[in-house]
């Protein structure tokens, strides 16, 4: 797998895995009854989001790994 291959597949990856943890662990302002004035209910009180930076950046490794562990043999051929 070439150099810009694979970045392109660790971005969508990472983007992948992004969507998916992102909903993981929010707690919505109205869950907590503290709502400010001018907000919406249901946005998070804690987002987490460098956690889960850190968790797509780990999940879009490990999905770049598998594609270039899928990919490389068949090129060989």
């Amino acid at each position: 797998m070439d150099p810009v291959g694979a970045v392109v597949i660790f971005i969508i990856s990472w983007w992948l895995s992004f969507f998916i943890v992102l909903p993981i662990g929010v707690r919505g302002q109205y869950e907590d009854g503290d709502i400010p004035e001018g907000t919406e209910e249901g946005a998070p009180t804690e987002p987490m989001i460098k956690k889960k930076i850190l968790w797509a950046t780990g999940g879009a490794v490990i999905l770049t790994a598998i594609a270039h562990f899928i990919v490389v043999p068949w090129i060989a051929q």
